[in-house]
């Protein structure tokens, strides 16, 4: 091959450049040297341009939190970005709330050191932990008294509520009312006017609760009325953007929503999508769907600026927000007057 040739190959592509870590490098220097990686580390580097971006523009921000990420330790960042509306709208699995409201109420996870040895495996006796009423979440476990507690909470919520009729985001914004708790989502979404959607929300102990309460007491929840409320949100804002940790339910109900809301502009799907899971896409599973896919159906707009970043969640999403946070103060920094 010539050397014109060569060069002709190489016409548009960019150079593998990699990343040097100083003495006193930040986490927004590290993830801008991430850019002249590959792998990964690109497009952990792209997810932080995309979600400056959705910052900085006027931007309806949805995030969709799947997995176990409360009780693995993420409940004060998401609590911190719903409370600094790093997000605007949170739409979420049952079991993401329960762990939070079992925090809230001063209740608490344990690290399991035999679990994170193991891998979860042979070493953890779980028959012996189900005899001490101990439960597994991976290398996370959580005493029963904890459930035990939240039945208790959540039945005294209930006899307070003032009518008999709730959506599901109505019935978390009664709970979140009730926890005083800063670092817990519900609390933190009430006090930022942030509405809370959990589309499962029967396939958790509030549904199951929900259920029990009702056989004797008065509360009929729709399961329905949310859809409207959140295709609103699409329908109002003039830019969209979606973070999606995981996947499963919670990422559908946000893209179904962008798939069917009209927009002004006459454009469909959303506008940016950072998705963040560990899942590949080969057993055809939602969570494991790449974003391309996804313009395939509508729910991303065509010229989407969107990037899937194949990460452990709890790693990269304190990562994003750090970079993204150091961003957002520069900016804000430069905007102040100076004084003279």
């Amino acid at each position: 091959m010539s050397k014109d040739t060569h060069s002709k190959a190489l016409e548009g592509l960019e150079e593998v450049k990699g990343v040097r870590i100083g003495q006193h490098t930040s986490v927004d220097e590290l993830v801008v040297g991430l850019r002249g990686c590959a792998f990964g580390a690109g497009r952990l580097a792209k997810a932080v341009d995309i979600y400056e971006e959705m910052l900085v523009e006027e931007t309806t921000k949805f995030i969709g939190i799947a997995g176990a990420l409360v009780p693995a330790g993420m409940r004060p960042i998401l609590a911190d970005m719903i409370r600094e509306r790093y997000v605007d709208v949170v739409v979420t699995t049952g079991a993401n709330l329960v762990h939070d409201i079992i925090e809230a109420l001063g209740e608490h996870h344990y690290m399991s050191s035999d679990a994170a040895a193991s891998g979860g495996g042979a070493v953890v006796d779980d028959v012996l932990l189900r005899k001490q009423g101990i439960d597994r979440i991976y290398d996370v476990v959580v005493h029963d008294e904890a459930f035990a507690h939240l039945e208790d909470f959540l039945r005294t919520v209930f006899e307070q509520l003032d009518h008999k009729r709730y959506s599901i985001r109505e019935l978390l914004t009664a709970i979140g009312e009730n926890l005083s708790d800063r670092n817990s989502i519900l609390r933190s979404a009430v006090d930022s006017d942030v509405p809370v959607f959990c589309p499962a929300i029967a396939d958790s102990m509030i549904g199951l609760h929900a259920w029990i309460y009702k056989q004797a007491g008065a509360l009929e929840v729709d399961a329905f009325d949310d859809t409207r409320e959140l295709i609103d949100l699409f329908c109002e804002a003039k830019r969209t953007g979606a973070i999606i940790l995981g996947g499963g339910v919670p990422k559908n109900f946000i893209f179904q929503s962008a798939l069917i809301a009209p927009r002004k502009d006459g454009q469909e799907g959303l506008d940016y999508a950072i998705q963040i899971t560990t899942k590949t896409p080969e057993d055809g599973s939602l969570s494991g769907a790449t974003l391309e896919e996804a313009k395939s159906w509508g729910k991303i707009g065509e010229n989407a600026k969107a990037v899937t970043v194949y990460c452990d969640a709890t790693i990269a999403l304190p990562i994003i927000v750090a970079a993204v946070r150091e961003r957002m103060e520069r900016i804000r920094i430069n905007e102040r007057p100076s004084k003279g």
